[in-house]
């Protein structure tokens, strides 16, 4: 009788280990992980540099599409937006309520690599425009190439880099306008969250 006595506070020790051990890991998945994930400070101001640059980029752009094709509110072409198939980027993964460093690093890799599809497809748009999407394309590459090397540097990166996925045809020159409109003004979107996002790693 004293074998099982002996056993009962083993078995109780055991399951309150596994316990405290289960609740443990599930507070470990729905806690945000914030920059305790040791992400480096030179990176992160890089990165709010490139975003800050970018949106610079952006605003010029749709400046010329309105000053010169009179192309001004996006929201007037929200039905072309889906005719077009002009995609929006997902960033569930970088939600400040439930942020996951690994798969929101991959979600601004993989959404930068898409508006890099979306913006080579806006090519000869008009000749105004050409050196600043030319400069857009660039500044998004760097962008990309930054996060990449941040997420090989943690062990984080995939294989195999993300494709682009299907990227809107324009077959006149006012869809290739009327897309330019509708693209930068999603990119806008898209920055102002990575932003947001990229604020919150920084924090103390």
């Amino acid at each position: 009788a004293a074998e099982p006595a002996a056993q009962s506070p083993m078995k109780l020790i055991a399951l309150q280990l596994l316990l405290w051990h289960s609740a443990l890991w599930t507070v470990r998945e729905a806690t945000p992980l914030g920059p305790a994930r040791n992400l480096p400070e030179t990176f992160l101001l890089k990165c709010l540099e490139q975003v800050r640059k970018i949106q610079a980029d952006v605003v010029a752009m749709q400046e010329r599409l309105c000053a010169t094709h009179k192309l001004c509110h996006p929201e007037e072409l929200v039905l072309l937006r889906h005719s077009l198939g002009i995609p929006q980027v997902p960033l569930g993964s970088c939600s400040s309520q439930a942020l996951q460093l690994t798969s929101c690093l991959g979600q601004l890799h993989g959404g930068l690599f898409l508006y890099q599809g979306l913006l080579q497809a806006l090519a000869g748009i008009s000749p105004e425009l050409g050196p600043t999407l030319d400069m857009l394309q660039l500044d998004i590459t760097d962008f990309a190439t930054n996060i990449w090397q941040q997420m090989e540097d943690l062990g984080m990166a995939p294989g195999v880099q993300a494709t682009q996925g299907t990227v809107p045809t324009f077959t006149s020159a006012f869809q290739r306008r009327a897309g330019g409109v509708l693209v930068a003004s999603s990119l806008q979107s898209f920055l102002q969250l990575a932003l947001r996002v990229l604020r919150h790693l920084a924090e103390p």
